[in-house]
């Protein structure tokens, strides 16, 4: 049978008869993969705990008909291990493997981009930023931020997303896409802070360092703004969102 070889991060597992798993990745070359693992249920199994949820891991692959059957596994990164022990940490990384999951909608099509910034995010969730740590809150905001990007959804956080007058403008219209001048914002449209949408900015290009001192109520109301936003531009809602502290 023919065989081949990708680093994957692992997103979701199922349960599969007795001892074995469905397991669901997203993998540096063959976009989403679904694969069975054979045994790794049971006691003596040798890479069980490898294929947990985060892990990132180097792994062989049996071509299948409809799975693929996992038949090596080595874990390069066992970011699991400190997400699991702490619940900001794990509900950010559940958000994180939920939202790249619906992002990458079809199997076995390329999505290097999703792979490294979800691959990215993980490692910045666990072991800090270049700039050191940062709360899960803020490392997830730029996550949904840049991976929604990635896929055509990024909001226009400096001119009117509907006539594209210059800004600065005092509205954010999650279902328009971005900041909205007086003119062009609907009815109910949230003002949020300048500085809030300048640290949105900051997080949507991975700036870290000018995101250093920004104060917890900026933090608290980007973070509503990102979850509207996601809420709106995803077919669906992620069902991990209400457990993420934010």
């Amino acid at each position: 049978m023919p065989t081949y070889r990708d680093q994957a991060i692992v997103l979701r597992t199922h349960k599969l008869g007795e001892a074995d798993r469905i397991v669901s990745m997203l993998s540096r070359e063959h976009g989403k993969i679904r694969a069975v693992a054979r045994g790794v249920r049971r006691t003596s199994s040798k890479f069980g705990a490898r294929l947990d949820p985060f892990n990132l891991v180097d792994l062989q692959l049996v071509k299948g008909r409809n799975l693929d059957v996992v038949s090596q596994v080595e874990c390069l990164h066992p970011y699991s291990a400190p997400l699991r022990q702490d619940y900001a940490l794990f509900t950010a990384a559940e958000v994180m493997v939920e939202a790249a999951d619906h992002l990458v909608p079809v199997d076995r099509e390329p999505a290097p981009t999703q792979y490294r910034l979800l691959a990215g995010a993980l490692r910045v969730l666990g072991q800090g930023t270049t700039d050191g740590p940062r709360p899960p809150e803020m490392v997830l905001d730029s996550y949904l931020l840049r991976s929604l990007a990635a896929s055509g959804y990024a909001p226009d956080l400096v001119d009117c997303v509907r006539c594209g007058a210059p800004g600065p403008h005092p509205g954010f219209s999650p279902s328009l896409g971005g900041v909205v001048c007086i003119n062009c914002q609907p009815p109910g449209t949230p003002h949020p802070h300048e500085e809030t949408i300048s640290y949105l900015r900051a997080l949507l290009v991975g700036d870290w360092a000018a995101t250093r001192s920004v104060a917890w109520p900026r933090i608290r109301e980007g973070s509503g703004l990102v979850a509207a936003f996601v809420s709106w531009h995803m077919d669906r809602g992620l069902r991990s969102m209400p457990f993420a502290e934010r």
